[in-house]
């Protein structure tokens, strides 16, 4: 065969080439590799930006900065997520909503300063079916209730943030959400895997 149709054909079939065909008399002669495997260390990737955050940020975003009730909050809502079967983007769209209703604080009857009969992460009502106050306030229970809505709206994967977590809220500001999408995202991020 031609040397230069041999390079074209080798170089097609992605086979190195250095003054002669690598894969063929000459690698009987190079050093052998050591048949034990190494074992490495892998650490566990942080969630996909892309899956966190698949349609990108919606408008001007706000951030705070959590104490240490807003951070065991955080990890409560990743844990009922993971506990429902769900994925990072289900936690993303909770914590947001939390981030907007509560800044992550678990709340009681605010009496004249509170919104009906909101309470705890997700300023859930009682009288709306949500649960007994006492259930609302467990971040656990409170979190496994928005999934449980959230779980029922159609296509909520593939929805915008703002739109799936009004369809389970039905807020009078349901554009509101979208602005906590970047911080509920590096939360997500930063606590998935921990």
């Amino acid at each position: 065969m031609n040397t230069i149709i041999r390079k074209s054909v080798l170089s097609v079939a992605g086979l190195a080439f250095a003054g002669g065909v690598f894969a063929g008399p000459i690698a009987a002669h190079a050093n052998p590799v050591d048949a034990n495997p190494v074992a490495m260390a892998v650490q566990a990737d942080k969630p996909d930006t892309g899956k966190l955050i698949p349609h990108g940020t919606q408008g001007e975003q706000s951030r705070i900065t959590l104490n240490d009730e807003q951070t065991a909050n955080v990890k409560a809502i990743i844990a009922a997520t993971k506990k429902a079967g769900l994925p990072e983007r289900a936690a993303v769209i909770s914590i947001a909503t939390s981030l907007q209703e509560s800044k992550l604080e678990n709340l009681g009857h605010l009496g004249d300063a509170n919104d009906h009969d909101s309470l705890g992460l997700f300023q859930q009502r009682p009288s709306s079916g949500w649960g007994t106050p006492e259930q609302i306030t467990d971040p656990q229970y409170s979190t496994t209730a928005f999934l449980k809505g959230l779980k029922q709206v159609d296509g909520w994967q593939d929805m915008p943030l703002t739109e799936a977590a009004q369809t389970v809220q039905v807020s009078a500001y349901p554009d509101a959400y979208a602005q906590w999408e970047q911080q509920a995202a590096d939360l997500v991020a930063q606590h998935w895997n921990s």
